[in-house]
């Protein structure tokens, strides 16, 4: 019963007009900065204007799979469901996100750097945050009660999220063929480009947010249709 209370709670909640509106906004001011009002970088050319899609993808990526490690977490300590809808619906946003950055991550090395993919630090650790947060969603359907699964997904979520600081670190713990970071420890960056990527950050994570949101009231209808099934079963 506090899980149907909870996903008819979650099922009234509606992404508002005003906040797709600022999405929107955020979205075309962040094209326009990348891809026009940003100065073309003078070694690597245009081409170089897919690092703020690229390097903002990947922090949002990284936002929604800490936003995994917590839910997975809560749920362990409370075993309230919401934080397992929370969990997967942050997990297969993530999944989106760094999928973007695997593709657009060989795009730009290409023509800059010769190759499409080289199996270094970076490279190899990211890929493998993406195949385990994949294996997590595959594990959940694999799982037809809803507390085993929300379980097994928790501990499993945990156990994923490890790889994140391997990932962001990997530049500085190994040698690499991924370019060292150019905002901290020595970088630069010119100013305009430091506001757009800022600026695109905003808006991809004002799009990890509406689809999660609207991912949470999913998960949350499906365990009310979940109660449901299995009230009628026991009526049976």
């Amino acid at each position: 019963m506090a899980a149907e209370a909870q996903s008819q709670t979650a099922g009234r909640t509606i992404i508002s007009a005003p906040s797709i509106m600022l999405v929107f906004l955020l979205l075309a001011a962040a094209s326009y900065g990348a891809l026009i009002w940003a100065p073309t970088e003078n070694t690597m050319g245009l081409v170089q204007r897919i690092f703020y899609f690229h390097v903002s993808s990947a922090w949002s990526g990284f936002v929604s799979f800490i936003l995994v490690f917590i839910g997975s977490v809560a749920y362990l300590r409370t075993r309230a469901l919401k934080w397992d809808w929370l969990s997967v619906a942050s997990a297969e946003v993530g999944v989106a996100f760094f999928t973007i950055v695997l593709v657009t991550g060989p795009i730009w090395a290409k023509p800059v750097w010769g190759i499409w993919w080289t199996w270094d630090a970076r490279l190899t650790s990211s890929f493998l945050l993406w195949v385990l947060f994949v294996s997590y969603l595959v594990l959940r359907t694999l799982v037809e009660e809803p507390e085993r699964r929300a379980l097994l997904s928790a501990v499993f979520g945990i156990f994923a999220a490890l790889d994140i600081p391997l990932v962001y670190f990997s530049i500085w713990w190994f040698r690499t063929q991924h370019p060292q970071p150019v905002i901290g420890d020595g970088g630069s960056l010119d100013a305009r480009m430091g506001w757009v990527l800022l600026l695109t950050w905003a808006a991809t994570l004002g799009v990890m947010t509406v689809l999660i949101r609207l991912r949470y009231r999913l998960e949350a209808l499906r365990s009310e249709v979940d109660a449901i099934r299995m009230e009628a079963s026991r009526s049976a």
